[in-house]
């Protein structure tokens, strides 16, 4: 029996997992959500759901990935071989499968507008008006589906060079340059005039917004999207993690690195737009449409817009790596495939599942899903319902289906007060504020 990859070291280990984490839900999602829902107060929400239900979670899935050494399914057949929960694992796949699917469209959208706003074609779109440039984009066709099927190549190539040599080797150049960039971008934007009006959509809450169920259900759904909580990404990571890494420090460390690159995004991008007086609620189109518009208006705002979009592709890349992995390692583990043919295979399936989503503003824009396009339709069934019960299973099994003294010495919290609290998150708190938010989700369909 061959032995299972490891990662190299723990610096790159959490830089790997934080760019599995980081991605378009902390730039492109972010901020549309945000601004959907009333900024400062959503993100408090984001930041309460990070805290109470994120980061046990993550907790918990790395432990059961470290556990098994396996693929995802394999960490829930170790404790229940034969029983039920033994499925909980093909949820988490299912669920990776899914987004990465509809993501690399999105990924694809990006790449799109990086090659154009780095060669120019893409600010002398401004006479039609970049709505009207997005939207004949996004109807084509044939071209979306080149650039989704450019992001999965490359994905598949990373992923086939293995866990160290090709996961932890591009997160350890990317991740550092994508620091750089944002914050860069971040303290460029509070220099625009009025910049401060942008901040405080941020950071002053508007304490009415209290009262909208919909704003604690897109923040948990946000938190679960954003940190990749429920796509089996963290177990199979935690599968590569070697018993000498600190499981509890490492989890931290990505929860807050994740928490913190959105936050940083916000400041990136509000201060923009309210500095050139356009509605933050403009929607899923902000990073399209509007902020290309306030590239082209500001000084220097072409090579602003190009470094932007560079930051979107890369962020959207590393997070589709990690979510092909998830696949690939339980084709490796199970069918014993080459990881190259497994990457390829997979990639090439993936492509295929994605293609309505590719065409659901084109060929396909005919067909709705309870009113909404095929791409959004899969966004939000994923994000607000199969993530966040694919999360509930996690606690209540990690909770009351692994023994405590197992669970508490998987996750390195033996002998210590706050391995009890994580515990007692995992068994009351985390399923009970998710089923809540689930069954208001469910009453507003």
């Amino acid at each position: 029996m061959s032995t299972r990859e490891q990662w190299g070291s723990r610096h790159g280990f959490v830089l790997a997992t934080i760019g599995a984490a980081v991605g378009l839900g902390n730039i492109w999602r972010f901020s549309y959500v945000a601004g959907e829902n009333g900024g400062a107060v959503f993100l408090l929400i984001y930041l309460v759901c990070v805290i109470l239900v994120g980061l046990p979670l993550v907790i918990a899935e790395l432990s059961l990935g470290r556990r098994a050494q396996g693929d995802a399914v394999a960490a829930f057949e170790v404790v229940d071989k034969d029983g039920p929960w033994r499925f909980l694992g093909w949820i988490g796949v299912a669920g990776a499968v899914l987004i990465l699917s509809y993501y690399a469209v999105i990924a694809g959208w990006a790449l799109k507008y990086f090659s154009g706003a780095a060669t120019g074609s893409l600010w002398h779109t401004a006479e039609g008006g970049f709505g009207t440039f997005f939207t004949g984009f996004i109807a084509d066709p044939g071209e979306p589906v080149g650039w989704q099927a450019a992001m999965l190549a490359a994905s598949a190539f990373v992923v086939a060079g293995g866990v160290q040599q090709g996961i932890e080797r591009i997160n350890r150049w990317l991740m550092p340059i994508l620091a750089i960039i944002i914050t860069a971008l971040a303290i460029y934007a509070l220099s625009l005039p009025n910049a401060s009006a942008g901040a405080a959509f941020l950071f002053a809450p508007d304490w009415s917004a209290l009262t909208r169920p919909s704003v604690y259900i897109a923040a948990l759904g946000q938190a679960f999207f954003s940190l990749g909580i429920g796509m089996a990404i963290f177990v199979t990571y935690g599968s590569y993690m070697p018993r000498a890494f600190s499981l509890p420090t490492s989890a931290v460390a990505i929860t807050f690195g994740d928490a913190l690159f959105a936050i940083i995004a916000g400041l990136a991008i509000f201060p923009a737009v309210f500095s050139f007086g356009v509605d933050p609620t403009a929607g899923p189109e902000l990073a399209f449409i509007t902020l290309p518009q306030i590239f082209l208006a500001m000084p220097g705002g072409t090579v602003t817009g190009a470094v932007f979009f560079l930051l979107l592709s890369m962020a959207a890349f590393t997070s589709m790596v990690a979510l092909l992995e998830v696949p690939v390692a339980l084709a490796v583990h199970r069918l014993r495939l080459r990881r190259w043919t497994a990457a390829a295979v997979i990639g090439a399936t993936v492509f295929v599942i994605g293609l309505p989503s590719a065409m659901s503003f084109g060929l396909l824009a005919h067909i709705e899903i309870g009113g909404h396009a095929i791409l959004d339709a899969i966004d939000a069934a994923v994000s607000n319902f199969l993530l966040p019960t694919g999360g509930v299973l996690v606690a209540l099994f990690l909770g009351w289906r692994v023994r405590q003294a197992v669970a508490l010495g998987e996750a390195d919290l033996t002998g210590k007060r706050i391995g009890l609290v994580w515990l007692w998150l995992l068994r009351l708190l985390v399923p009970v504020t998710i089923l809540a938010i689930l069954l208001q989700s469910a009453s507003t369909l």
